[in-house]
């Protein structure tokens, strides 16, 4: 699990094809300060540790992730937002965050306002159903705070610190971006399926 608070962000190195498999590499100075087997979110996506040095490591990616994710667009030289998985001690700054990301975005607009950028991103309904108004979203791997929803988009409200320490200074009109929703939603919704054609009443909600 992962919070959605970005510790690093580092330059891949290399990436490359292996049959059905994609070996890639990222130089890193932070987030290399764990084990082999563990799990780095990377641009929102979780991949696990295959490979470790002073200051890289090294990960096999999933055909169907590359094709699901932005991941498919880096090369070498990208920057990649970083973040060492939550232990059990520690404390939950942003939200709970799985590193599965539930679809693509595109960003349509970026505004600059005084102290903030607004990023004004387009997606499918499948996604948005799950997006609210002052709620959590995950993009490319970062905790945010959705400022208002569209019928077919939303916007986030990015403050200077988390421009400064994000890649998100380095995207553009036109991109496309990882969104991985809220957890919590999806389990109500998943929760109440059976009940949909049902009238929802308080002997019902004590159920739960």
């Amino acid at each position: 699990m992962f919070t959605g608070i970005i510790e690093e962000v580092g330059i891949v190195e290399s990436i490359q094809k292996k049959n059905d498999l994609y070996k890639i590499k990222i130089r890193a100075k932070k987030v290399t300060d764990i084990g082999l087997g563990e799990s780095i979110a990377t641009n929102g996506v979780c991949l696990t540790v295959t490979n470790l040095g002073k200051d890289f490591f090294e990960a096999d990616i999933m055909k169907a992730t590359i094709d699901g994710t932005t991941l498919k667009e880096i090369k070498k030289g990208s920057f990649v937002n970083l973040e060492r998985a939550l232990p059990s001690n520690g404390r939950l700054n942003g939200h709970i965050v799985q590193g599965h990301v539930d679809g693509l975005g595109r960003i349509i607009k970026i505004v600059n306002l005084n102290n903030l950028v607004e990023y004004h991103i387009s997606a499918s309904k499948e996604i948005l159903k799950y997006i609210v108004k002052k709620g959590s979203v995950t993009l490319n791997g970062i905790s945010l705070t959705v400022s208002k929803v569209n019928a077919d988009s939303f916007v986030v409200s990015i403050i200077p610190t988390t421009l400064k320490e994000t890649t998100l200074t380095k995207l553009r009109t036109g991109d496309l971006i990882n969104i991985e929703t809220d957890i919590i939603g999806r389990y109500i919704e998943r929760l109440f399926t059976p009940y949909r054609e049902s009238e929802i009443s308080m002997d019902l909600l004590k159920d739960f």
